[in-house]
C-alpha cells in the first residue's frame, strides 16, 4: 500500500530543517523564505490600473480598499519550486508562525499555490518533538481574522507612508520617510532632545559625614547624609525643575537649598558636635522575581544586560527558536504552560536546594495593554529544560549569551523571594554657626539580604536613573539604640548639579513605547532599526540621538499633521486594529474612517488632511532658531548655521556630525561661525606657487587647502573672422589642492611643512619592473599603495611618506585581498553545509564580511557579527541565498506580465475556509 505523502510548508529553512528532523518519510518540509508576495510599488502595476483606484497606493482606494498582490520577483522561482512539491502531495500543512504575521503568510501561501488536496493549518509556539507531534494531532482552520488584522495593518502603513513622504521629499529631503509608529518613535527620541536643550542645571550642596557606633564588640562604619536642617527638608536633585529653579512644591514646603559656604560650615560645625541617633527603625525586606520575558522585557534586558540591540536581539531570538532552543519569540504574555512552570520549579530545586522554590506555584497572568498574542512567555523549549551548560558545546556567541539570559529568568521567575532587612538610622547633632546654632539630622539605610532566593539565579536590570540613590545597595549597619552617641570620623560638603532627562537608549525606548501602548512590541526592533536607517537617529554608546533632520521632520508633521504623530491617536488606532483582530470592528468601515473621514464626529480623513495642507513654508520647517540671532538650517547637504555679520553680510558654517543638538549652544554656535568666519588658520605660502596655505574645519573634519587667486571674468572673447558675435564658452574653474589631515594630527598645532607634505600627495614611490608607477596615497579608508588599477592598503599613515620601492613591491608580491589588503585565511570556519556537504567559512570581502560554502556567497546582515555568528545562521544565510536564484542581468526593458493578484479579500477567504 503507497503511503500518502505530506507537505508541510514554514517560513524557514533553518525550521524547516529542524521540523523536518522530527517528522517521519512520510512528510516533506519546505520553506516560503517569508513573505512571497506583497503590495507592488505603483509604478509596477500593470498600465491599464495605473489611472484607476490602485494607481497611487495599489489598493482599491475608492472601494473597499482591496489590495492589489504581486508576487516578489526574487519569489518566483520558490513558488514555482512549492507547487511542484504540492503535485505530489496528498495533503498540505500550512505550519507558519502563530501570529498576524505568519498568518497573513498562511494565507498568502493557499491563495497563490490554490491546493487541490486538504489544507491544515499546523500551529506550535515551540520546536520540540513532542510540540510537533500534539500540533499534527490539533489542526485548526486558518484565522481570517487575525489576517484581516494584519492587511488592515499594511494597507494602513501603504496609506500613510504613501500620503505623507512625499511631503517630506518635497519639503525636507528626498528619500526619507513617515510612518505610523517610526514617526511617533522619532517624536519621542525628539522631543527628548527638546527637553534636553531647554533644560538649565542648577548647582546645590549637601553634607555626608562618616560614623561609628554599636555595641563595643561590635561596632561598625557607615555614612550618613544631612536630611533636614531645624526641621525642614534639605534640597535634593529631585526638588529643581529643568529650568535650574526649586521646583514650586519644594518651595513651599520650605526645603532649604544648601550653597557651598553654608555647607562648607555646616559640615565643619558638625565634625566638631556630638552626634546621636534619635531613631532607629528596621523593617522586613522582600523582593519578588521579575516575570518571564515577553518580547518587550527580552529586548529591553537584552540591551541592558548584552548590549544587544532590538534587531539583534530579535534575529538572535529567532535562530534559537527555529532551532528548538526556546519558544516563539513574539508574545505579549508572561504565562507559562504547566508543564514550563514544573519544570522551572524542578530545575530550580535540583540546582539550588528545596528551600530556594515556594510552597506554592507563581503564576504570572497580566498582559501588556492591548496584548495580541495568545502564546506562552519566552521561555526554554520542552518539557524539561537543558541548562546553560548543556548547550554550551551547541551555542555559541550571542545565542548562547541570550539563551543563558532567558533561562535564568524562567527558572528564576519560580523561585522564592528575596528577604532581609531594612534598617534606617537617623542621627541628631547641633551645628554652632556664626549667626546660630542650627540643629541637623542625618540619615542612613542599610539593606541586609539574609536569604537571596531568586537573586541565586538572576537579578533584573535597570535602565540609568536621573536622580541619586536609584539603585539598591546591600549595606549593613550597625546595632544601635536610640540615645546611643556615635563617633563622628569625618564630615565633608559635597557639591552636585542636576541632570538633563537622559536619552533613551533601545531598551527604554521600547518600555516607553509598549507603556503607551504605540505599535507591538514584535515590531519595535523593525521601528528602530528604520529610525537609524532613515538618518533620523544616531547613536553614542547605548543612547539614541536624534539627528536635526528628525527634528525638520517632526516639526512638519506637528505643525500640519498632528494626529499622525499623537500619542494617544496613535495608540487608539492600535486597539482598534486589535478590535478588528477580534471579530469586533469591521476593517472595511475602519479604514474607511481614517482615511476618507467620518462624517458622523465630523473627522477629517488622511486624504483630506493631506489635500487640504495648503503651500508649507519649507524654510520654516528646516529653520531651529538658536539663540542670538543664530538659526541652524537643515540643508540638503546636512546642517548649517547661519547669522548676519557686522556689515550685514550672511555668516555660515557646517555642524560637525559629532555635535548633539542639545551640545549646540549659542557659544558653540559662535564658535563655529567664528571658526568659518576667519577662513581657516593661515599657515604660510608654499614655495612653488606662492599661494597662501590654511588649516581649516569641515562638515568632515579638519583638512589643509590652498587659496588660490580670483580669476578675471572681464576678458572679452576675440570677434570671430566672419564678424559674428563668439559664442561665450565659460573656462573650468581651476580647483584648489586639498588634504585632510592625518589622525595623529591637531588643526591647532598642523605647521606649514605638514600642510605640504600632505598637499603633494599622492607620493611616487617608484616604478615596478614593467616601468608601472606605484603612488602611496590617502583615501577614504586610510592609506593605500596603488599601481595602476592595483590598490593595497598600507598599515598606518607614516608609511605614505616613508615607504620604500622595495617594501610596496614585497606587499604587491603577495595575494590580494578584499580593498587591497593581503591575503588572509577566512575569518571564522562554521562547518559543513547540510544542502550542499561543502565547507562553510566566513570572509571578508569588498562589501563586507560573507559566508561562503565555494558555491553560494551570501553577505552577512548588518546585525551579523563575525566572531559569534552560528554554525545554523551561515546555513541559514546560504539557504536563503539559494531560494532566490542567481542575480540576473539587468535585460532591455519590455512590457513584462506580473504574477499578480488583485485580493478580493472578503471572498478569497471565505474560500479559504471551505
Amino acid at each position: 500500500m503507497t503511503s500518502s505523502r505530506k507537505l508541510v510548508i514554514v517560513e524557514s529553512p533553518a525550521k524547516a530543517r529542524t521540523i523536518g528532523g522530527y517528522l517521519g518519510p512520510d512528510f516533506e518540509v519546505e520553506a516560503s523564505v517569508g513573505h512571497i508576495r506583497d503590495l507592488p510599488q505603483p509604478s509596477e502595476l500593470p498600465p491599464e490600473m495605473k489611472k484607476g483606484p490602485y494607481g497611487k497606493f495599489a489598493v482599491d482606494v475608492e472601494g473597499d480598499f482591496d489590495p492589489y498582490y504581486v508576487v516578489d520577483s526574487d519569489k518566483k522561482k520558490k513558488v514555482t519550486e512549492l507547487k511542484r512539491a504540492l503535485k505530489d502531495a496528498d495533503e498540505l500543512y500550512l505550519a507558519t508562525d502563530e501570529d498576524r504575521e505568519g498568518e497573513a503568510i498562511a494565507w498568502h501561501l493557499l491563495d497563490v499555490l490554490k491546493p487541490k488536496v486538504p489544507v491544515k493549518r499546523m500551529v506550535f509556539h515551540e520546536i520540540t518533538k513532542e510540540a510537533i507531534s500534539r500540533a499534527l494531532e490539533n489542526t485548526r482552520e486558518l484565522d481570517t481574522r487575525l489576517v484581516d488584522a494584519q492587511e488592515t495593518r499594511r494597507i494602513l502603513d501603504r496609506l500613510v507612508g504613501y500620503e505623507v513622504s512625499p511631503l517630506l521629499w518635497r519639503k525636507i529631503k528626498p528619500g526619507i520617510s513617515a510612518g505610523r509608529v517610526q514617526s511617533v518613535a522619532t517624536r519621542m527620541v525628539v522631543e527628548r532632545e527638546r527637553e534636553r536643550m531647554a533644560f538649565r542645571s542648577a548647582s546645590y550642596w549637601d553634607v555626608k559625614g562618616t560614623f561609628t557606633g554599636g555595641p563595643e564588640d561590635d561596632r561598625g562604619q557607615f555614612v550618613a547624609r544631612l536630611t533636614t536642617l531645624d526641621g525642614h527638608r534639605v534640597a535634593t536633585g529631585r526638588d529643581f525643575g529643568d529650568d535650574g529653579l526649586l521646583k514650586s512644591a519644594a518651595g513651599k514646603a520650605g526645603v532649604v537649598h544648601l550653597h557651598q559656604a553654608e555647607a562648607a560650615a555646616l559640615a565643619a560645625a558638625l565634625e566638631r558636635a556630638e552626634a546621636r541617633v534619635v531613631s532607629m527603625e528596621t523593617k522586613p525586606y522582600t523582593r519578588r522575581p521579575a516575570a518571564p520575558f515577553t518580547t518587550s522585557t527580552l529586548q529591553q534586558e537584552a540591551s541592558r544586560k548584552l548590549r544587544m540591540s532590538a534587531r539583534e536581539t530579535m534575529r538572535t531570538a529567532q535562530g534559537l527558536y527555529e532551532n528548538g532552543y526556546i519558544t516563539y519569540m513574539r508574545t505579549d504574555s508572561p504565562v507559562l504552560s504547566g508543564q514550563a512552570i514544573a519544570a522551572a520549579r524542578r530545575q530550580a530545586a535540583e540546582l539550588y536546594g528545596p528551600e530556594f522554590v515556594p510552597d506554592k506555584p507563581r503564576l504570572y497572568g497580566a498582559k501588556a495593554k492591548g496584548a495580541q498574542e495568545a502564546h506562552e512567555a519566552i521561555r526554554p523549549a520542552g518539557d524539561s529544560f537543558r541548562t546553560p551548560a548543556q548547550v554550551a558545546n551547541q551555542l555559541s556567541g550571542a545565542q548562547f549569551r541570550l539563551y543563558e539570559l532567558i533561562w535564568k529568568r524562567t527558572v528564576a521567575s519560580q523561585m522564592a523571594d528575596a528577604r532581609g532587612s531594612t534598617a534606617t538610622v537617623r542621627l541628631a547633632a547641633t551645628a554652632a554657626l556664626e549667626d546660630g546654632a542650627r540643629r541637623a539630622e542625618l540619615s542612613a539605610s542599610g539593606t541586609v539580604i539574609t536569604f537571596r532566593g531568586f537573586l541565586a539565579a538572576y537579578e533584573e536590570g535597570r535602565d540609568a536613573d536621573r536622580y541619586e540613590g536609584g539603585a539598591e545597595k546591600e549595606t549593613r549597619l550597625p546595632v544601635l539604640t536610640e540615645g546611643d552617641p556615635v563617633d563622628t570620623d569625618a564630615v565633608t560638603a559635597e557639591g552636585h548639579e542636576t541632570t538633563p532627562p537622559p536619552r533613551y537608549t533601545e531598551a527604554s525606548l521600547v518600555k516607553a513605547l509598549e507603556e503607551r501602548g504605540i505599535g507591538r512590541p514584535s515590531t519595535y526592533a523593525a521601528t528602530i532599526s528604520t529610525i537609524t536607517d532613515r538618518g533620523y537617529v544616531d547613536r553614542r554608546g547605548q543612547a539614541l540621538v536624534p539627528t536635526w533632520l528628525a527634528f525638520s521632520v517632526v516639526r512638519l508633521l506637528e505643525d500640519n499633521l498632528p494626529r499622525l504623530v499623537d500619542y494617544d491617536f496613535t495608540a487608539e488606532m492600535e486597539d482598534d486594529l486589535d478590535r478588528i483582530a477580534s471579530g469586533a470592528q469591521d476593517r472595511v468601515d475602519w479604514l474607511s474612517r481614517f482615511y476618507r473621514g467620518d462624517a458622523a464626529t465630523e473627522n477629517p480623513g488622511l486624504k483630506e488632511l493631506v489635500d487640504g495642507l495648503g503651500d508649507i513654508d519649507a524654510r520654516a520647517v528646516n529653520s531651529i532658531e538658536i539663540g542670538d540671532g543664530i538659526t541652524l538650517r537643515v540643508g540638503r547637504y546636512g546642517p548649517y548655521l547661519t547669522a548676519l555679520g557686522e556689515n550685514g553680510e550672511e555668516r555660515r558654517a557646517s555642524v560637525p556630525d559629532d555635535v548633539a543638538p542639545d551640545e549646540l549652544t549659542v557659544e558653540k554656535a559662535r564658535e563655529l561661525l567664528e571658526r568659518q568666519s576667519d577662513d581657516g588658520r593661515e599657515l604660510g605660502t608654499d614655495p612653488a606657487t606662492g599661494h597662501a596655505i590654511v588649516a581649516r574645519v569641515g562638515r568632515f573634519g579638519p583638512y589643509v587647502t590652498e587659496v588660490l587667486p580670483e580669476e578675471d571674468d572681464d576678458a572679452a572673447p576675440a570677434a570671430a573672422a566672419d564678424g559674428k558675435k563668439p559664442a561665450r564658452k565659460k573656462a573650468a574653474k581651476a580647483k584648489p589642492r586639498t588634504a585632510s589631515l592625518f589622525k595623529s594630527m591637531q588643526l591647532e598645532t598642523v605647521t606649514l611643512e605638514d600642510a605640504l607634505r600632505l598637499l603633494s600627495l599622492p607620493r611616487v614611490v617608484g616604478t615596478d619592473p614593467d616601468g608601472v608607477e606605484i603612488t602611496a596615497q590617502n583615501g577614504r579608508y586610510g592609506p593605500y599603495l596603488k599601481r595602476g588599477t592595483d590598490s593595497r592598503s598600507l598599515a598606518t599613515e607614516d608609511q605614505i611618506f616613508d615607504i620604500t620601492l622595495e617594501e610596496a613591491l614585497a606587499i604587491y608580491a603577495q595575494p590580494k585581498r578584499g580593498r587591497g589588503a593581503t591575503a588572509k585565511p577566512p575569518l571564522r570556519e562554521l562547518g559543513e553545509d547540510p544542502t550542499s556537504g561543502k565547507p562553510v567559512v566566513v570572509k571578508d570581502g569588498r562589501f563586507g564580511p560573507y559566508v561562503t560554502d565555494g558555491t553560494t556567497n551570501a553577505t552577512l546582515r548588518k546585525d551579523d557579527d563575525v566572531e559569534t555568528i552560528t554554525p545554523e545562521r551561515g546555513y541559514e544565510l546560504l539557504a536563503e541565498k539559494r531560494a532566490k536564484g542567481p542575480a540576473k542581468k539587468p535585460a532591455r526593458k519590455t512590457a513584462a506580465k506580473k504574477t499578480t493578484t488583485k485580493a478580493s479579500t472578503t471572498k478569497a477567504k471565505a474560500a479559504a475556509k471551505k
